[in-house]
């Protein structure tokens, strides 16, 4: 009878002396590292990208128009062409990210935005870039809350204060780069350039998305909600469009107070229908919990005082301090550095230590100080001690509160609706910041027997705004 023998089976090691077993693992963890890395700067690159074109076209605006003849009206419509479409769509688009896949829909988003791109940079008549305007803002509309959710779902637990600082960090630096390429640019190689720019970070969105990006199960198959879509996009787009007629035409002028009514009418339309809707494009049950309800007003009001600052102090600078254009954008350099360093290194600590609701406070009160600073500080003085620290407080305060507000928003909405509450927040942000600068504009250039007690009065109201949404954020906190 003949015996077998059996052995163990043997780990060949590796050179290391680690078993094959673990070097694989470890190999397996450090791709998975590197996809996750490829995945964020990919969803960093499309808000980066989304940022740069609401600032790098307004360099370009001169030789736009003198290159195409354009009138006066005709030339605000290359910026509000792209305003109106992306604030108006966000909230129909973060939905349509639920129910179809928010990777799809971001891939679909940088598509579009890249042919908007090229249609603008391509384009030969006033109405062909227009047109292009018009599909780059959808496009942005639709992979801007695609990213966020998606940024909140491939990053979860401690991973996600560091992308959200990521995220926070380029829209800094999107609004800096925007400023300072597009005069660059344009002046070397035309304006078209300018839209030219952006197109290889939105064709590696698409040609990445499916490699690095995981995307949970697409909603369930529903009815289309046309009504509630087409109402809420036209009472957005009028609330926006009311706003920047009125910084253009005063806040009492006839076709600024139609446009608001109009999108009042169509907001209470847009409330009945949803109602009775079997498959409603907004379920009004989501406003039922009051962190997500109290988080849309934080960041209509919140939109308000942020956006509106760096209007009012470009304003400030070139017609109170009576600056050139161009010490005007060199001065407003050290905001954009600022918002950068804080939204990298500070914001992260801020969020691990305290969460994102008391730094929204915490944020609003320093962004408060800063308009306080400009409106009263010492007067008579230089640049360095009169503005300067008000533009770092302000650019710490924005930093601070921007991104919190929207995790805030995004993390109260029920997962398979994430893409909406991402809808949510950039809508109610882009209306407050069209309604904020519209009003305080008009309060700094016609209050008051001289610019600088009108742009006192304006950052003093916007300070006001500033701490009152930090009192409406506390009630969060106390929660």
């Amino acid at each position: 009878m003949t015996s077998t023998a059996t052995t163990a089976p043997t780990t060949t090691p590796t050179p290391a002396g680690t078993s094959r077993s673990t070097a694989e693992g470890i190999t397996a963890e450090s791709s998975e590292s590197r996809r996750r890395a490829v995945g964020l700067g990919l969803l960093v690159s499309a808000q980066f990208v989304v940022m740069l074109d609401t600032s790098i076209v307004n360099v370009a605006l001169p030789s736009i128009q003198a290159d195409m003849a354009l009138s006066p009206t005709g030339l605000s419509w290359i910026i509000n062409a792209y305003v109106l479409t992306f604030g108006g769509l966000l909230l129909l688009f973060g939905r349509v990210a639920d129910l179809l896949g928010r990777r799809r829909m971001f891939i679909a988003g940088s598509a579009a935005f890249t042919l908007g791109t090229l249609v603008a940079a391509t384009a030969v008549s006033e109405w062909m870039l227009v047109a292009g305007r018009v599909i780059q803002g959808a496009g942005a509309a639709a992979l801007s809350p695609a990213a966020m959710s998606l940024l909140m779902l491939n990053f979860p637990g401690e991973h996600r204060a560091r992308a959200m600082s990521l995220w926070g960090a380029s829209s800094a630096v999107g609004g800096a780069t925007g400023v300072l390429a597009g005069g660059l640019l344009t002046g070397t190689f035309g304006w078209s350039s300018v839209f030219l720019v952006t197109v290889p970070a939105s064709v590696a969105a698409v040609a990445l998305a499916r490699r690095v990006l995981d995307d949970t199960a697409r909603g369930a198959h529903r009815r289309f909600d046309a009504s509630g879509a087409v109402t809420i996009t036209a009472a957005v787009i009028a609330l926006v469009h009311g706003g920047l007629g009125a910084a253009d035409h005063g806040v009492t002028a006839p076709s600024v107070l139609i446009t608001l009514a109009a999108a009042g009418a169509l907001l209470l339309a847009f409330i009945a229908i949803e109602r009775h809707a079997a498959d409603p494009l907004v379920p009004l049950e989501l406003f039922r919990s009051p962190v997500l309800s109290t988080g849309v007003a934080l960041a209509v009001l919140g939109g308000a005082a942020r956006a509106s600052t760096f209007v009012l102090i470009a304003l400030y600078l070139q017609k109170a301090l009576t600056m050139t254009p161009e010490h005007a954008g060199l001065a407003m350099v050290p905001t954009s550095l600022a918002g950068f360093v804080v939204n990298l290194a500070l914001l992260p600590r801020v969020l691990r230590a305290i969460g994102p609701r008391r730094s929204m406070v915490v944020g609003l009160a320093i962004l408060a100080a800063g308009h306080l600073w400009i409106a009263y500080g010492p007067t008579g003085s230089s640049y360095p001690i009169a503005v300067l620290p008000g533009l770092l407080l302000v650019a710490t305060g924005v930093a601070l509160s921007f991104t919190p507000t929207t995790m805030v928003i995004a993390s109260a909405a029920p997962d398979t609706h994430t893409g909406l509450a991402s809808g949510l927040a950039s809508s109610a942000t882009q209306v407050g910041a069209a309604l904020g600068t519209a009003t305080f504009t008009t309060i700094a250039l016609t209050t008051g027997n001289g610019f600088t007690a009108g742009f006192t009065t304006a950052f003093a109201a916007a300070a006001m705004v500033a701490v009152a949404t930090a009192g409406l954020a506390a009630t969060l906190v106390r929660r």
